[in-house]
């Protein structure tokens, strides 16, 4: 109980600004370490070939569904266990951690069927190019059938983070991407005396470090988070708790999807221009990952203030954590912006790009990267009222962003003024989603932040 009553004790009465600080570095440094393993992955792949590289972009939305399930399930778990912390509910706080591990578990079995009866099938629906189909296909394939391991790790580290010990989960994540990065080229390449393994070793090294990370992350959360304890023995899922887990993750999830469905919508526009436009938007993809990456730690820290601090009816301290969080991330975001905008060519030729792969990228990058400052106001927003339980907020304006809005506008604008204008799509879909996210917080603020100020 003496441990409960420190985490109540900072959560609800430590200075705001370091409290954010405390729980979101270790989140950024773990995210940005987290976005290194596309990163890299697609940097060592382009050494095989630029088809190999076109072969995972392909195959990089199905990858990001993975994600957006696992990630979304575990945010309604933060969200909701949370919130039990600051109503000092503790019985439930266990159950909600043991739903949340068994929602992992059966969410990977969904998807290690679905990569064994549709890999090829997806794959092939882009591209009629024999040799990326059979770099897409194989590498799309390890990675769905050993799949629990993203479930597992997500589940873990969000769990991690829920009550606070976001230096934990910072580990956890760092140990799964440091062996990613330390097997790419060595199961890529060949070294030490192993067989080349071309593309199936990036996407091997990929599933080994997802599974190092969650034996980590659970290790952890028995060794060392007091706050909860799995209840294995005995499980019967509450739907009342799966209910309030998935109110605000189902939204979340949704959210996550858009991602994958904007990178399947703008897959299937560019491959009437040229693979090397889907190699081009893929390494920006990849690359636009390691800005939002800390945006999203930074929000993700913002998650249990902001919950705990709304069960414990303090609104003060609720308005001055988003206050302080949405000026970080729009500075983090500027910073991306510059580099994003100053060095393009920099940036594709880590991924040894040609000269058409160039030539489309550049101008990409450089249109793009003007947007990522109105991006950071409507990700935190986001963040901010699905800890007051609303997640639709995140997923409507997500799906503005990068589905409804930007995939038919892009698709237009390409076939009637050519593919390097499609990306200013990007500037009227970020426009109208920072909108409508400002005018929702603003009434969510009034419904629920002002009565308890």
């Amino acid at each position: 109980m003496e441990q409960k009553t420190v985490k109540e004790n900072k959560m609800g009465n430590a200075p705001v600004g370091g409290l954010i600080f405390r729980l979101s570095v270790p989140l950024m440094i773990s995210m940005l370490v987290q976005s290194l393993y596309n990163i890299v992955d697609g940097i060592f792949v382009s050494r095989i070939s630029e088809d190999a590289l076109t072969a995972t972009s392909l195959a990089y939305p199905a990858q990001m569904l993975m994600l957006a399930v696992a990630v979304g399930t575990g945010v309604g778990v933060n969200s909701l266990l949370s919130r039990k912390l600051g109503q000092k509910n503790y019985e439930e706080v266990n159950q909600v951690a043991t739903e949340g591990l068994m929602l992992a578990v059966l969410s990977s079995m969904v998807f290690i069927v679905l990569g064994a009866a549709a890999s090829g099938t997806f794959i092939r629906a882009f591209t009629d190019d024999s040799v990326i189909a059979d770099f897409g296909v194989r590498y799309l394939r390890i990675c769905m059938l050993l799949c629990p391991g993203i479930f597992l790790a997500t589940t873990g580290e969000r769990l991690l983070q829920a009550t606070g010990n976001t230096f934990l989960s910072m580990m956890a994540q760092i140990g799964g991407a440091v062996t990613n990065i330390i097997l790419d080229p060595i199961l890529i390449f060949g070294l030490f005396g192993l067989p080349r393994m071309g593309v199936p070793g990036a996407a091997l090294a990929t599933v080994i470090g997802q599974w190092v990370a969650a034996a980590a992350s659970l290790g952890l959360n028995r060794r060392m988070n007091h706050e909860i304890h799995f209840k294995i023995k005995g499980y019967r899922p509450d739907g009342h708790l799966i209910l309030g887990i998935y109110k605000v993750g189902i939204p979340s999830m949704l959210m996550q999807t858009m991602g994958s469905l904007m990178m399947v919508g703008m897959n299937a526009i560019l491959t009437g221009f040229a693979s090397a436009a889907v190699a081009a938007f893929g390494v920006y993809y990849k690359l636009w990952t390691f800005v939002y990456m800390p945006v999203s730690g930074l929000a993700q820290g913002l998650l249990p203030i902001i919950g705990y601090n709304y069960g414990a009816k303090n609104g003060e301290r609720v308005r001055t954590a988003f206050r302080l969080t949405v000026t970080a991330a729009m500075c983090i975001m500027l910073a991306g912006a510059a580099l994003f905008f100053l060095i393009p060519q920099r940036l594709l030729g880590l991924y040894a790009a040609g000269d058409e792969l160039m030539a489309i990228g550049t101008p990409l990058i450089r249109i793009m990267s003007i947007t990522f400052p109105v991006a950071a106001v409507s990700i935190t927003i986001g963040f901010a009222c699905s800890a007051l339980g609303n997640g639709m907020v995140s997923m409507l304006s997500t799906c503005m962003r990068q589905l409804v809005l930007l995939v038919p506008m892009a698709g237009f604008i390409a076939s009637r003024y050519g593919l390097n204008y499609a990306w200013y799509a990007a500037w009227i879909s970020e426009t109208v989603a920072v909108l409508f996210s400002i005018f929702c917080f603003h009434r969510e603020y009034q419904k629920k932040i002002r009565p308890i100020l």
